[in-house]
């Protein structure tokens, strides 16, 4: 009772009422009652509705920069703000930030900012630094992202981290990425001498006489997989993907800082990892990027790694590879109620390899999905249409993503996820629980709504929502090239007073559709 009466003013209505109508008919009031008050809940501030709820699921055990009293506050200074008719997705949406944020800390040595990947371990980790520098991107305050980056490049006696080469990372190219969405291609540019560096030990370090890299399966933070072991230096689509992609990024920011040697050079670099992946990883006959051994000989075998040469557009158009993303959706392939497998579901050895030993043998791992469909929206956006794979699909598979982030009811991000079932293989260990090891704002903001981030004055939104998906939704205070962006969505013009598809730029209409339909603007000089 003291719960539906938390709207005071109708406390003393009821007082009165109670003593004149029959209990039945005061019990129908006070129902109705609370469904207008949560109802009017839900149209106010959704940080501090969300952030609420995230506070009391449990006790706060490990406290970094921001503990959870201060978390509303971080979030509306730093995040960009959405709502939407779906409201998994919705939470999910915030619950990851709320969660992210439990990561940011100072560390003891250098002390810069730094994200971690464990909550339960003070140090970060190297083997998802792509995912964090494209997941942070889109944080307002890039002061701490800067940090976390010379962190790795300038911590050890401004030298970079040691254990920076522990894990395979795309870190080159996710700073470009990161210099896309807040135009600071200048400062990106000036890392340029590290990350050449960088790229050079890493050829020394896994690089190939034939050109292409090789990497034991748990160097790239995928252990226990079918294809590979821990001491096997087998030649994977992953490692050779990132150097692509990092080898690309360089080029591009050299070109940027007016370097054309070294922009030719990683170019170069770039043309060959494209030939070589596409002719000695590609299985013809399981139409598939896969694994070879370190003689370059079959792994018979798809895994979900077989992907991630779309992350970086490293695939040739018109040659066929698309036809691997039939995969996807198929229940023998990579398709699962709970999500994307890690290895296809036909393998005859697919989840024997024993349990919560970190095994890529077929379980969900957020890490892999985020890949997957990272690369999905840039084959649907930027490769010739065909008909493998559409934007149905991607959402579809984005929809499973975010119903698996749950545990007993509640928002949970963990390590890995079985199949079937959904269940955290892993549980609620404190080593699993606000796992740092994947994306799901950028996924959000990029690739399903659309924003797409540009190295010229030309801002671009391109959504990968279905039209029937989502009946409005808004994404605002966005920073992208120095502006703030609002985009938002309204399908009959009941929710925000005007039908169709817009985008702000400054709080000004810069560019409209009646349909979810790709929309460009120039921004305004700075």
């Amino acid at each position: 009772m003291q719960t539906l009466l938390r709207t005071s003013w109708l406390v003393p209505i009821f007082a009165v009422l109670s003593l004149k109508l029959p209990r039945f008919i005061l019990v129908l009031m006070l129902a109705a009652a609370s469904v207008r008050g949560v109802r009017a809940e839900e149209t106010g501030d959704p940080i501090e509705r969300h952030v609420a709820r995230f506070n009391a699921m449990e006790d706060e055990g490990v406290v970094n920069a921001v503990p959870n009293a201060d978390s509303a506050a971080w979030l509306r200074a730093n995040v960009p703000a959405f709502t939407c008719a779906e409201a998994d997705v919705e939470e999910i949406y915030w619950f990851r930030w709320w969660s992210l944020r439990k990561h940011l800390a100072r560390d003891a040595t250098s002390g810069r900012w730094v994200f971690t990947e464990f909550i339960t371990k003070p140090r970060p980790i190297s083997s998802a630094l792509g995912h964090h520098l494209m997941e942070l991107r889109w944080l307002r305050d890039q002061g701490v992202v800067a940090d976390y980056v010379q962190y790795w490049l300038h911590g050890s006696n401004s030298r970079s981290q040691p254990p920076l080469h522990k894990y395979s990372q795309w870190l080159a190219y996710a700073l470009w990425q990161r210099a896309l969405a807040t135009g600071d291609v200048k400062g990106a540019a000036a890392l340029l001498g590290d990350l050449v560096a960088d790229y050079r030990v890493w050829e020394k370090e896994n690089g190939r006489p034939d050109g292409l890299f090789w990497q034991y399966d748990v160097r790239d933070a995928m252990e226990e997989s079918i294809s590979g072991g821990r001491k096997v230096k087998n030649v994977r689509p992953t490692i050779s993907s990132y150097m692509f992609g990092n080898a690309t990024a360089i080029a591009a920011l050299a070109r940027a800082a007016g370097r054309e040697e070294i922009a030719r050079e990683f170019e170069g670099k770039a043309t060959t990892l494209r030939r070589l992946v596409q002719e000695k990883l590609w299985d013809a006959e399981r139409v598939f990027f896969t694994s070879r051994t370190e003689s370059l000989e079959r792994i018979p075998v798809r895994e979900q790694i077989g992907f991630i040469p779309w992350y970086f557009g490293l695939t040739e158009s018109g040659r066929g590879y698309e036809a691997a993303w039939k995969q996807l959706t198929d229940e023998h392939g990579f398709k699962a109620p709970a999500g994307i497998t890690t290895a296809e579901r036909r393998d005859p050895t697919f989840r024997t390899r024993g349990i919560r030993t970190c095994e890529w043998d077929g379980a969900v791992w957020p890490f892999a999905t985020s890949q997957t469909l990272t690369a999905l929206a840039r084959v649907l956006r930027e490769y010739p249409p065909q008909d493998a794979i559409n934007a149905r699909d991607y959402f579809d598979a984005f929809r499973t993503y975010v119903r698996c982030q749950r545990y007993d009811g509640r928002p949970y991000i963990g390590e890995y996820l079985d199949e079937k079932t959904g269940e955290w293989i892993m549980g609620a260990n404190p080593r699993s629980r606000f796992y740092n090891h994947s994306t799901f704002a950028d996924l959000l903001i990029a690739d399903v709504i659309g924003l797409r981030p540009r190295a010229d004055n030309t801002i671009e939104v391109a959504p990968l929502l279905p039209a029937d998906a989502w009946a409005w939704f808004r994404l605002e205070r966005v920073r992208y090239h120095g502006h703030d962006i609002a985009i938002e969505w309204d399908r009959d013009g009941t929710r925000f007073g005007e039908q169709g598809f817009r985008l702000f730029v400054d709080g000004k209409l810069a560019a409209s559709a009646h349909n979810l339909a790709k929309l460009t603007a120039q921004l305004p000089a700075p």
